[in-house]
């Protein structure tokens, strides 16, 4: 029975990884959905959200059933909590991805971005595949440090999205205030994405240590200059 017990607490950090490929994948998606004004993989974007639904569902289920058979403690009772929260995490990062795919087919046939925010948004995208791909190497290594940087990695994401504004905010900005609101959202979703990344990062901290990231004090440098590169 505890074998089993394991096992399928083994199957709900499968899932966890699962979720946060599949969302990596699909902001991925998005982007160039965006970017390129490709309805089709705005679709395939729309509709595969589906299956992370699903998945989320299906952990959520799996996860009250142990608690209410087994009635874990410790560490076992903080894997199944913890767990419940990054699969929620995750799920809203799958409709922030859907958000930007709906935004390009909404737009289509025009392009939504306009080519002189071309640049940043597709930096933002990359950003955002490459912090859940992290995040999904955090839940496979329960690498408390590489979950700490997340956090750092992220102040990247927040310089992008203040240069979304600052475009907006500029008196040579010709593209309309429907253009304006578009890419208001866009940078939004992004930042958003970023955040629940990291929050699935600082989970695993929790998990790991039964302290909350905030509190520890990671010996991290910032990557800068060519070492960045």
């Amino acid at each position: 029975m505890r074998d089993a017990y394991h096992e399928e607490l083994d199957s709900i950090g499968d899932s966890l990884v699962d979720m946060a490929r599949l969302v990596g994948s699909a902001i991925g998606r998005a982007t160039t959905a965006i970017l390129d004004g490709d309805l089709k993989l705005a679709e395939s974007v729309i509709e595969g959200d589906q299956r992370v639904d699903e998945l989320h569902h299906d952990l959520e289920a799996r996860a009250i059933a142990l608690l209410a058979r087994q009635q874990p403690v410790a560490t076992d009772l903080r894997i199944v909590v913890t767990s419940l929260r990054m699969s929620a995490d995750l799920e809203r990062s799958g409709d922030l991805a859907q958000h930007v795919a709906k935004l390009a087919r909404l737009r289509y046939p025009a392009n939504a971005i306009p080519h002189d925010l071309h640049a940043t948004v597709l930096e933002m995208g990359q950003l955002a595949q490459r912090l859940m791909a992290k995040a999904a190497e955090v839940i496979i290594t329960k690498d408390v440090d590489l979950a700490l940087q997340l956090e750092q990695d992220d102040d990247e994401m927040d310089l992008l999205h203040r240069t979304i504004f600052q475009h907006l905010l500029d008196d040579r900005w010709k593209h309309g205030i429907e253009t304006a609101v578009d890419v208001t959202l866009l940078g939004r979703y992004y930042e958003r994405y970023a955040d629940h990344a990291v929050a699935v990062a600082k989970r695993v901290v929790f998990l790991v240590t039964g302290e909350h990231a905030d509190d520890l004090q990671p010996d991290i440098q910032p990557v800068t200059g060519a070492e960045g590169a």
